[in-house]
């Protein structure tokens, strides 16, 4: 999905940081409590916020100098060519259409998340500490989404996911989409300590994957507030295959089957492939958030 070489872009929009050094949790078992966490993550799924939302940190993490250089990132043209670009231009678009239709759709004004691009082994978030093998997560203790750069190219390789511009946005419209979720109130009400197929916990994911297809439905009509041109420009067939293709690769039944050889439903936290690419495509094509309600359908529909 090309930007619109034209639009101007704040490369501010987003933080950069480099992770490394030691650190802990507490208030679920220490270190100890990150490493399985890491684990299980990578058997299912890529977002962290069921498992740690409730987590403080404690001990210290030392940073570094990010080599992410955002300064260049002033234009759609900018976008297109690089990848952090790439992330500032998404998260601005992600804006400008939630600014618009979170008011309309739900009566809610909209207020941005912080966005952190990091490179190095670890992160410190108000949900704890994470390693770089946990993926994209957004964190609702401090409402930020946080997006390891080498995230990927480790799901073309692990995961077998095409990485094209629109499933780099895929990835990151649905952290935003988690975003919404919290100003809706509808992650609090969830019951996250669940597992299984038709679960609350991949009932909020399939919403999430849902709620990126909102923003593919409109993106390409949303202007830029500085130039009044649209963001993006209209997906192609095959951009929108590659955008599926990662919905497919993140699907609980896909990971298990890679990782294990064989699949549990009953450990699912974010749905199968089939379910991921079905809501993303709902929320693509009717730009709707009544539509994205996962939480109104029975076991069959889900």
């Amino acid at each position: 999905m090309s930007f619109n070489r034209d639009i101007q872009l704040d490369p501010n929009r987003v933080q950069t940081r480099s992770g490394a050094g030691r650190g802990a949790m507490i208030g679920g078992g220490s270190i100890l409590t990150v490493i399985a966490v890491v684990l299980i993550s990578q058997l299912t799924g890529v977002d962290l916020t069921s498992m740690l939302g409730t987590q403080q940190q404690t001990g210290t993490t030392t940073s570094t100098a990010s080599s992410i250089d955002t300064s260049v990132c002033t234009s759609g043209d900018s976008a297109n060519k690089y990848t952090q670009c790439r992330m500032v231009a998404t998260a601005e678009s992600l804006d400008a259409v939630w600014t618009e239709q979170l008011p309309a759709q739900a009566g809610l004004k909209y207020a941005k998340p912080e966005f952190v691009l990091w490179d190095g082994t670890q992160i410190s978030s108000a949900c704890g500490n994470a390693s770089s093998a946990v993926g994209p997560f957004y964190c609702s203790g401090d409402r930020t989404v946080y997006l390891d750069m080498s995230f990927f190219s480790e799901m073309e390789r692990s995961l077998g996911a095409t990485d094209t511009p629109l499933a780099e946005e895929y990835i990151v419209a649905h952290e935003f989409g988690h975003h919404i979720q919290h100003l809706t109130g509808q992650m609090a009400k969830a019951d996250r300590s669940g597992s299984g197929a038709t679960s609350d916990s991949v009932r909020l994911e399939l919403q999430a994957d849902c709620y990126a297809g909102i923003w593919v439905n409109h993106a390409s009509s949303t202007p830029d507030p500085d130039t009044g041109k649209p963001f993006l420009n209209r997906p192609s067939s095959e951009e929108i295959k590659g955008a599926l293709g990662a919905a497919e690769a993140v699907g609980d039944d896909h990971i298990q089957e890679r990782a294990r050889g064989h699949v549990d439903s009953d450990t699912w936290t974010h749905g199968s492939s089939e379910q991921r690419v079905r809501w993303f495509t709902t929320g693509m094509n009717s730009g709707s958030m009544q539509a994205c309600n996962t939480f109104a359908v029975d076991a069959s529909q889900l």
